[in-house]
Parts: C-alpha cells; sequence; structure tokens
C-alpha cells in the first residue's frame, strides 16, 4: 500500500510480532529457525521462513560432558511442517564463497523466495546507493536469490511427488545443489519428472514408480562424478577437517600437519580443458605417447597449499565447460533416451526397470569409472542388436549383463554373456626405479 492510498494515515511499525501473524522470518543460523517455530510465531498458512542450515553451536551444546548437540533433524522436520515455505540452506559458505557477509546472501533469498513485496532490481538498486562492497555485496545477493528461487520450485515440486519418490529426489537435489548449484538441481529433477511421466504412460499409475526411483537414484549420484574440482571441494570442507582432528585425536590446541597426495592422470588433466581443446591435445602424439600421473604431495596445512586446493576448487563455476562434463552428460543422456524407449514399448517396464539398475555401473573414479562407462555402453549398444530384439526375455538379458559387468569391470564376462569379442588384458608395465641411496 502507497503512502497515497492511505489518505493521511500513517502505518504502525512494532519490534514485537504477534504469534501467527508473521508474513516471513529470516534467521541466521538452523536452531535459531527452529526457535521461530517454538516461538509459535510460524503459521503453516501465512509464514516463509528463510534461514542458514549452518550451526553456531550454543554455550549449552559446548560444555556438555558428551555430544551435545542438539539434534538438527527434528528443527528441520519442525521448519518443513510448519511453515508455509521453507527456503533453507548454507548461507554462510555461500557468502564465503562470494568474499561477502551472510546478511546480503539472507537479502537475496528473501528476495528470491517471493515474500517481500520489492522487485530485485529496487533491491539490487538499494545495495548500489548504500556504496559500500558494492560488488560483493551484489554478488552474494545475486546468489541467495537464485537459491530461493531454485530451492522454492523445487519444494514446490516435491511437494506433489508420490511417497515412493519423494525421498529419493529429495536427496538427490540435495546432492546435484552440494555439488554444482540450484540450477543443476533443477535440471536432474526435470530429468527425473520426464521420466515419471514416461512411466505413467507405460501403465504406472499404481503409484510406486520404481523405475523413475532406481534411475533417479542412480542419476543423481552419476552427475555428480568425482573430479579433481569435487576432490579439491571435499578436502577443504570444515567437516572434513575436523574429522581429520577427531581422528588423530588432537586436542584444541594441537597443531596437525596434513599432507594430501594427488596423483591425476593425463586423462583427468585432459578432461579439465573445453572438449575442443582437449580432444585436440589427445590426438597430439607427445600426449599419446606415455599415459603419465602426475604425483602431488600438498600439504593442507600451509596457506599455499590450502590456497592450491582452494584454487582448484573455484573452477566449479567452469565444470560446465569441461570435456568430462560434455562426456558424462552425453552418455546420461543416451542412458535416459534408453530408458524412455523402452517404457514406450508395451510390455518392456521389466527391461526398463533393469536398464535404470545398470545406471549403477557408472561409479567411482579412474579406471573403475572408464570401465563403468564403458560396460554401459556395451548394453546400451545391445538393446538395439538384433539378437537382443530376437530374445524372449529383454530384462533377463539386460540383467544378466549387467551382474556380468559387475562382476567383472574389465568387461571380459559382460562380452561372453552378450556374445561380443573377448578384450585383451589390460597392460600393466613394471617400472624399475634405481635406488639411489643404496647405489651410494
Amino acid at each position: 500500500m502507497t503512502r497515497h492510498e492511505l489518505n493521511g494515515r500513517k502505518p504502525v511499525f512494532s519490534l514485537t510480532p504477534n504469534p501467527g501473524d508473521v508474513d516471513i522470518a529470516v534467521a541466521s543460523e538452523l536452531v535459531e529457525a527452529a526457535r521461530i517455530v517454538q516461538n509459535g510465531f510460524a503459521n503453516p498458512q501465512r509464514t516463509t521462513i528463510v534461514g542458514s542450515i549452518h550451526r553456531e553451536y550454543a554455550v549449552s551444546e559446548k560444555v556438555a560432558m558428551a555430544d551435545g548437540r542438539y539434534d538438527t533433524s527434528k528443527a528441520l522436520d519442525a521448519l518443513q511442517s510448519m511453515a508455509r515455505l521453507c527456503v533453507l540452506f548454507d548461507m554462510r559458505e555461500m557468502a564465503w564463497q562470494h568474499g561477502t557477509v551472510i546478511n546480503t546472501v539472507m537479502f537475496g533469498a528473501m528476495a528470491g523466495a517471493g515474500a517481500l513485496p520489492l522487485s530485485r532490481t529496487a533491491c539490487e538498486a538499494a545495495i548500489r546507493a548504500a556504496g559500500k562492497a558494492v560488488d560483493a555485496s551484489l554478488a552474494g545477493f545475486s546468489a541467495g536469490h537464485d537459491a530461493a528461487r531454485a530451492s522454492s520450485a523445487v519444494k514446490h515440486r516435491l511437494a506433489v511427488l508420490p511417497a515412493p519418490l519423494r525421498e529419493v529426489v529429495d536427496a538427490g537435489a540435495a546432492l546435484t545443489t552440494d555439488y554444482q548449484d540450484a540450477r543443476y538441481a533443477q535440471q536432474y529433477r526435470d530429468a527425473v519428472e520426464t521420466l515419471r511421466r514416461a512411466e505413467i504412460d507405460a501403465g504406472g499409475a499404481s503409484g510406486q514408480f520404481p523405475v523413475t526411483r532406481e534411475a533417479a537414484r542412480f542419476l543423481a549420484l552419476w552427475m555428480s562424478y568425482e573430479d579433481v574440482i569435487r576432490v579439491a571441494d571435499l578436502k577443504t570442507r570444515r567437516e572434513r577437517l575436523d574429522k581429520v582432528r577427531r581422528e588423530m585425536c588432537a586436542q584444541p590446541g594441537d597443531i596437525v600437519q596434513l599432507t594430501e597426495f594427488l596423483k591425476p592422470g593425463r586423462d583427468e588433466v585432459l578432461s579439465m580443458l573445453p572438449p575442443r581443446l582437449a580432444a585436440s591435445l589427445e590426438r597430439r602424439a607427445f600426449v599419446m605417447s606415455k599415459p603419465r600421473n602426475i604425483g602431488l604431495h600438498i600439504r593442507t596445512d600451509t596457506v599455499s597449499g590450502f590456497a592450491m586446493l582452494c584454487a582448484l576448487r573455484s573452477l566449479r563455476r567452469w565444470r560446465r565447460r569441461t570435456a568430462r562434463f560434455h562426456s558424462e552428460h552425453r552418455l546420461i543422456a543416451e542412458w535416459q533416451e534408453r530408458l524412455r524407449r523402452l517404457l514406450a514399448v508395451p510390455g518392456m517396464t521389466d527391461a526398463a526397470y533393469e536398464l535404470a539398475l545398470a545406471g549403477n555401473l557408472v561409479k567411482g573414479y579412474g579406471q573403475t569409472h572408464a570401465h563403468g562407462q564403458k560396460n554401459l555402453r556395451a548394453i546400451l549398444a545391445d538393446i538395439d542388436s538384433p539378437t537382443a530384439r530376437a530374445g524372449a526375455d529383454l530384462a533377463a538379458r539386460i540383467r544378466a549383463a549387467r551382474e556380468a559387468a559387475l562382476a567383472d569391470p574389465e568387461g571380459r564376462q559382460l562380452a561372453k554373456t552378450l556374445g561380443l569379442p573377448t578384450p585383451e588384458p589390460a597392460a600393466r608395465p613394471i617400472h624399475f626405479v634405481r635406488n639411489k641411496s643404496a647405489a651410494k
């Protein structure tokens, strides 16, 4: 309502909200958000809660003789059930990533949740007018705004998912958000929804959706494949460093020296480049001559070592442009297309289910991941082969191929099952290294 519409009357602002009359509540920490519910201010039909899910432990939690930390699952359950809309993510981490304070991310999340009668342009204009750390503040606001919009959309769609899918897709959306960003999670969710509709058209109206459920499970894991960026990200997280200290039984004042052993191979290095450049270098003779692994010993308890991993972690924004990303998603799209094609054929739901389970073949990293991709490609190609089409039970054939691939990752049992030429054993050259100390 504008001042003109008030006809001379003045609005009354109060710092004392009435329980149940709150439109939007904001909290900078998870238990702080839970107190909003505890004090009765949240209304399931009215209140939007925007909060960060990180923890700042209370004194009562810290002084406990044992593990006195509050069970955060109870707080999350209460927030989800007692608010009209919850926008919850780690705003402190997002603020750190953009070099700003948590308030700018919270402001963006409030605007992105649609709970403020203010446009994004007006909010950004206010930040510019303040004139303090404008670039970092705008970056934090934008990140919070986009995360809240994506979170609101995903939460709304998750609410209408059938129960057998909701938990799996919720976990998958959380994983893909943590791996890349909210837009990546929406891409995951859209892929699952497309497959669910295909299963409905195939007669899956019973509501169990076995094909979609298994495909959603393995799709989230596959989309979160381990690359150099992910490894650096996980190794620099606070909870991982705290875990190392606990395992080493380090006391609060102890200094822990931590050395990370990394051995990226030629393929891993090339996979971080744009597709065309990676393909060009792969064809060059000096690249193909001798695959080598680069042994790196990085002291992450030092500023330079930790900064090196942080630099690798920061390449997450670049991930969508890398050769590895394009390669992975090309095969993902092929797998999804085969699933939809099988569901479109009457009586092929069982075969689609077995193919959905075959998503488990692509896992791990290095040679394990490469073997898994190769074996899945062989199964996908076999589905369209005359031998498979002439068989009476395609589901049994896919199941046998999947089990053979899991039993022998190098593909010899799979080749026997599918009637393919047996691959040659992988060459494992022996390197003799002179012991320099003995020579002296």
